[in-house]
């Protein structure tokens, strides 16, 4: 099994390098590489041969901040799982770092062990939600009322709302195959398409668009 690469970035050079040491100390992990800014992790990935699977962001820093890095490496490196862990750490900026493209936003309080479980949720099952989380995301996701979808190309079919109901309950593709009778291939393309009806940048994103348009209900998510 392939250990899960990952790259740190935060302008903060001691967190830095004790999160690298903890992280190649730890089973099925490897730090790819690290940056000490938004623009220097951007220069890094464009040259990069192999790309990380997990990028672990400070949201406050010199430069870019971690919204905008965001943005730009969901635009340019959608592959990328984002976890935001911040000393800015605010539940209020759950939602909007969620729609951001981040599927996990944690303080930089969490332990090491924590953040080490973290890491392996996002990278298998592509979001992370803290069990008190869940109040704040229905505050702030589920009382907006939904965008209508006028055009019908972009209606959802039954099989893609029953893989959006089951990628919401932290289901991998393996797992909702097994559910279905269908190859996990089958359920990426049903993901893929997923993707391009509700411009969802990530799992996260799907999640909050089927809370918006009442396919799921907030109270029936699993804790993470």
């Amino acid at each position: 099994m392939k250990n899960i690469l990952i790259t740190i970035t935060d302008d903060d050079s001691l967190i830095v390098k004790l999160l690298e040491d903890f992280l190649n100390a730890a089973d099925g992990l490897s730090v790819l590489f690290t940056a000490n800014s938004g623009e220097d992790l951007i220069a890094k990935l464009a040259v990069a041969t192999t790309l990380p699977d997990v990028l672990l962001l400070d949201l406050k820093m010199g430069g870019m901040n971690g919204i905008e890095v965001a943005q730009h490496i969901k635009s340019l490196f959608p592959t990328i799982k984002i976890i935001v862990v911040s000393s800015h750490y605010q539940q209020s900026f759950m939602g909007f770092m969620f729609k951001t493209g981040a599927s996990a936003f944690v303080p930089k309080g969490i332990s090491p062990i924590l953040l080490k479980e973290i890491i392996s949720t996002v990278y298998n099952k592509g979001i992370y939600l803290m069990e008190d989380q869940m109040d704040t995301l229905r505050d702030q996701i589920s009382s907006k009322a939904p965008k209508p979808i006028i055009d019908d190309n972009q209606q959802l079919s039954e099989r893609e709302i029953e893989i959006l109901r089951l990628i919401s309950m932290q289901k991998t593709a393996k797992e909702i195959g097994d559910i279905l009778f269908i190859t996990p291939r089958t359920v990426e393309g049903h993901k893929n398409n997923l993707f391009a009806k509700t411009g969802a940048k990530n799992i996260a994103g799907l999640v909050i668009y089927a809370i918006q348009h009442n396919i799921i209900n907030i109270n029936t998510l699993p804790a993470i």
